[in-house]
Formats: structure tokens, C-alpha cells, sequence
């Protein structure tokens, strides 16, 4: 199949068994991202996943004084925000692995450590927002928040409210159009500010006793307690968490777009769902993992936080956590020396599973029409990204491009190639550099993305099923 100046669309070249796997591998995807929308229940959903394929856990073997060899499979997972999976090949691992990357966090507004107010008879909490996001996308509409609370004993509290049928949501008010001139005079940028992201928890304030209004010298005129929509959220939170306001200083809480995914279209050909941004790559990559069978060179799939806010941090790419698991297998399967690690990781071939931007007909002066993904024509190859004059890219060499193709046609894995828009409008990384780092050979891939970094994201599920396809050629044939 291979690239064309006339690429053929996906859809034509399945038949009708290959049609139904498609709508399978989607309403599995579509569970995923409903069941992790935030990088810890991501990993949570991957370790029960692999677990029940045989994946046994590093930490726990090198306790038992366990050992590894070709067949066995493993991971490992760093503070419960990123995971590193494992599936030993018959090759030594000097000669290096065939490595699937992704990232798990995407873009949100995350709970500040003081965040609980009164204003106005509203309970808010303060946000600050995670990654790169349109501002004005996250006002006025229904959010959940997710994520972990973890009080001074240890005790760790999960916190899931907005996904069900019957949970309340919360939301971020926006000015009303009949007082809106001079917002709408504004630059986008400046629409809604990054501190008016404040999230709308509740309004109706606390029941006092008549005698204790009377004696609370921060009472106004009519009698109502100082902060009483706050007591009641406190209150509420005590009675769900056992949890106090002070407890708010160790918590993890991101707000994210409530709801399901969605199949999209009369057509039902796409997905709509918030977080696709990595997790569409992360999804494929794990099962294709899941579906090696006796892989010759180690096949691994390593799935990182922190990509959007330049992969810092102990659970980011750049940290130490994917050295030192590689090293800990190399030391369970009796072959550990630093120059067999640096060999290892220097031989390695990576695919740096990341989406980039479909084409959109309604803002097509930002793409250049001969060098950007589209809908329905299968997984996509960056060759480079980066920024302008490609600021913060990797360059994949043609080489390895060539040895890609190859791959790809031998295992009629529909693919195109693609830039992220216009030279100069702009632009964006991935993980793919920190892996370059070592020596290995590293090309960014992914799927095809319409309004990527917004509230709800769309992708073809043709896309999706193809990137899978093609995840898996590259474990099973890539040297």
C-alpha cells in the first residue's frame, strides 16, 4: 500500500470480516478512555490488563530473587503514573529492543493545594491548567473531577465524580453574550483568563441553629453563617472521604470533561472523547504488545507522564525510570553490565507513538495540503516535528525511514506521512528526542487527530485500528 500522491482512504481496502474487527477494537478503545481518564487510572486499567496475560511485576521479583528468559513478561510502574511493559525476546537484549512509546496525561485543569473559596454564595475551587489548552474551550461545560486524595496516615482516598448516570458534574460559568462587548474585543488568548478557570462546586449553604447565627460575630445583616456554602461542602466531603480542608495539600485532582465516548457521525466512523491526546497511541501500542507472540528482539511498550509539560519530573520520559527497569532486567536474566546497557539502548529501534494533526477542510490555510495527515488514510509518520526551523525535534534518519516503509509494505499496513501544519504557524514535540539520547533509531508515529488539545477530540476509527496493525509489524519485524 505504502505512500502515494493519491493515498488510498482505509475504509476501501477492508473487507467486510476486517470492517466488524474495526468496530470491535473501537468499543474496546472507547472503554478505555472512559475507564482512564487520567494517567493514574490509566496504568491502574494497563496492570489488570497485563496481569491477566501473564505479566508478572518487576518490584516483586527482584524481591522473590527471581529470574528472567525469553518468553517471560514483564513490567514495571513508576508512582502509579507510568508503565513500562516488557515481553523478553530469543535475542540477547544487547542486541537491543523493539520499544512502542506513548504518553498517558493529557491536557486538563488540575485542583490547586488551597483551592476551597466562598464568593458570592458559590463554592469554587481554584484550577490551574495542565498543558496547552484553548482557554475559553473549558467554560460551560459539564467536568468531573478524578484523581487522589492522600491524607497524613497514607490513607488514600480515590475521588471519580461526574462520570455516572446520577453524579452531579461541576462547570465554569462564562459571561452572558448581552454583557460580552468588551470580552469579545479581547484576543483569544485573553477571553477567559487562566485564574477564572475556577470550578463552580456548589451554592446552597449550610443549616445553622438560630443561636449559633446570632452568636457568630461574621454574620451579615440577614443572619446567614460567613462561608456557609463552604461548611456544606466541607461537610459533604467529610461524610463521602472523611477528609478535611487541610487534606486538600496532598491531593492530586484533575478536572476532566464528563461523559462517555462517543462514535461520531451518521457514518459512525469516528471517536469523540476527551484525552485521544496520547492515549489513542498508548491503547494501540498495548495491544499490540498483548498480541506479540515469541518476538525475536524484546519487545517493549513504555507508557510516560509529564509529555505535555515537557516530560519532567520522576514519572516524565527524562527522568531515570526506564534506564534503571532495563537495567533491572538485564540483571534478572544474569546479563547486567553498564556496557551492555548502554548497547542495549544504543541498538534499540523506537517508535515514538504520538498523534499530530488531521487536515480540517474549515481551517485549511494552516496545513500544507501535500505534507499532512488525513482522515481515513491510515497511521501517520513524522518524520521530524519540532517548531518552526524544527526546534525540539527528532530527525529521524532516512535509513530507518526506509527500513520503516519496508516494514510497512511487507504487511500491507496502509500509512502516509506528515508534517504538524505550515512551517511557520507554529508546532510541537514529543518523547521521541530523550530516546534519541541513547543512540537508538527513532521515528514519531501515531494517529490523526481533528481538534487536538480541545475539551473533546476526534479520530477515525480506521485510523485507530491501522495504527494498531502497524504497531504490531514493528514489533514483530523491526531489527
Amino acid at each position: 500500500m505504502g505512500i502515494n500522491m493519491k493515498q488510498e482512504n482505509t475504509w476501501n481496502l477492508y473487507n467486510e470480516k476486517q470492517l466488524k474487527e474495526v468496530d470491535k477494537f473501537a468499543v474496546s478503545y472507547m472503554n478505555f478512555l472512559n475507564e482512564g481518564k487520567t494517567e493514574r487510572e490509566c496504568v491502574d486499567v494497563i496492570v489488570n490488563e497485563i496481569e491477566k496475560d501473564g505479566y508478572q511485576e518487576l518490584d516483586k521479583l527482584i524481591k522473590e530473587k527471581g529470574t528472567l528468559k525469553a518468553g517471560d513478561k514483564v513490567y514495571a510502574v513508576c508512582m502509579n503514573k507510568s508503565v513500562a511493559m516488557f515481553h523478553i525476546g530469543k535475542e540477547a537484549m544487547e542486541s537491543g529492543m523493539n520499544i512502542l512509546g506513548a504518553h498517558i496525561d493529557s491536557p486538563r485543569l488540575d485542583v490547586k493545594q488551597n483551592p476551597l473559596y466562598e464568593d458570592s454564595g458559590f463554592a469554587m475551587l481554584d484550577t490551574h491548567y495542565y498543558g496547552g489548552i484553548k482557554k475559553y474551550q473549558w467554560v460551560t461545560l459539564p467536568l468531573a473531577i478524578h484523581g487522589v486524595i492522600v491524607k497524613k496516615d497514607g490513607t488514600t482516598v480515590i475521588v471519580n465524580v461526574g462520570e455516572k448516570h446520577d453524579d452531579p458534574v461541576f462547570f465554569i460559568s462564562d459571561l452572558l453574550i448581552h454583557l460580552a462587548q468588551e470580552q469579545l474585543d479581547k484576543k483569544a488568548s485573553k477571553v477567559i483568563e487562566g485564574e477564572a478557570l475556577d470550578l463552580i462546586i456548589g451554592s446552597k449553604p449550610i443549616k445553622f441553629e438560630e443561636a449559633e447565627k446570632q452568636s457568630d460575630s461574621d454574620n451579615d445583616s440577614k443572619g446567614a453563617a460567613k462561608d456557609a456554602v463552604k461548611k456544606g461542602i466541607l461537610d459533604i466531603l467529610k461524610e463521602l472521604y472523611d477528609i478535611e480542608e487541610d487534606d486538600f495539600c496532598s491531593a492530586e485532582l484533575e478536572v476532566v470533561p464528563a461523559g462517555k465516548a462517543r462514535e461520531a457521525g451518521f457514518d459512525r466512523s469516528m471517536i469523540m472523547a476527551y484525552g485521544q491526546d496520547d492515549r489513542v497511541c498508548a491503547y494501540t501500542s498495548l495491544a499490540a504488545i498483548l498480541e506479540a507472540k515469541a518476538p525475536k528482539r524484546t519487545a517493549c511498550c513504555l507508557l510516560v507522564d509529564k509529555e505535555e509539560i515537557g516530560s519532567v519530573g520522576a514519572t516524565g520520559m527524562q527522568s531515570r525510570f526506564f534506564e534503571n527497569t532495563v537495567a533491572e532486567i538485564l540483571d534478572r536474566m544474569g546479563e547486567y553490565s553498564e556496557l551492555k546497557l548502554r548497547r542495549c539502548l544504543a541498538n534499540s529501534a523506537m517508535l515514538s507513538s504520538d498523534v499530530t494533526a488531521a487536515f480540517d477542510p474549515t481551517y485549511a490555510s494552516c496545513f500544507d495540503k501535500k505534507n499532512v495527515a488525513y482522515f481515513g488514510q491510515g497511521m501517520v509518520f513524522n518524520k521530524f516535528t519540532g517548531s518552526r526551523g524544527k526546534s525540539g525535534s527528532n530527525d529521524a534518519n532516512a535509513e530507518y525511514v526506509a527500513q520503516i516503509r519496508d516494514i510497512m509494505d511487507k504487511e500491507h499496513v496502509n500509512f502516509q506521512t506528515s508534517e504538524l501544519g505550515k512551517v511557520d504557524l507554529g508546532g510541537g514535540g514529543t518523547i521521541a528526542y530523550i530516546l534519541a539520547l541513547y543512540g537508538m533509531r527513532v521515528i514519531d508515529c501515531g494517529v490523526a487527530v481533528l481538534s487536538m488539545h480541545s475539551p473533546w477530540e476526534v479520530t477515525s476509527k480506521v485510523d485507530v485500528f491501522e495504527t494498531k496493525r502497524g504497531y504490531s509489524a514493528f514489533l514483530e519485524k523491526a531489527f
